[in-house]
């Protein structure tokens, strides 16, 4: 049997270093769209953003694009700030827990390039097609 006494839950540089592997694992023609992106790992979505979305559970958010897709993006635009994608490490252990059958790598890499997808002009619908994850 395992020891388990030896073990903690992975921290917020851990997440961020299997989304950073992630995004380093990245076909070579959306690499260099892809470092553009700043990555904020946090425990939880603030209030304010889960106002904005409409979540009262803040387990029910475990990633976050927040930019505009390069795909609405027009040389005329101010630059707001840097594209942004948050991943929430309480609700992505949460879900890791409750599936019981994925790896936590596999998972954080799925959100990561899940809110990647986004970036690149992809709705939820059109990711849907392809990623059918919650099967």
């Amino acid at each position: 049997m395992q020891d388990w006494d030896a073990h903690i839950a992975p921290g917020l540089d851990e997440i961020e270093a299997m989304a950073e592997a992630a995004r380093a694992a990245l076909p070579e023609v959306f690499a260099a769209k892809a470092a553009a992106i700043v990555l904020r790992v946090e425990d939880f979505a603030s209030d304010e953003m889960l106002a904005q979305m409409q979540i009262e559970d803040g387990f029910e958010l475990t990633g976050l694009y927040e930019g505009i897709p390069l795909t609405e993006k027009s040389v005329m635009d101010q630059p707001m700030g840097p594209d942004v994608i948050w991943l929430f490490r309480r609700p992505i252990l949460d879900e890791w827990v409750a599936r019981g059958d994925v790896a936590l790598g596999t998972l954080v890499a799925h959100v990561m390039v899940h809110e990647m997808a986004h970036h690149f002009g992809w709705s939820d619908d059109d990711i849907a097609v392809i990623d059918r994850w919650w099967e």
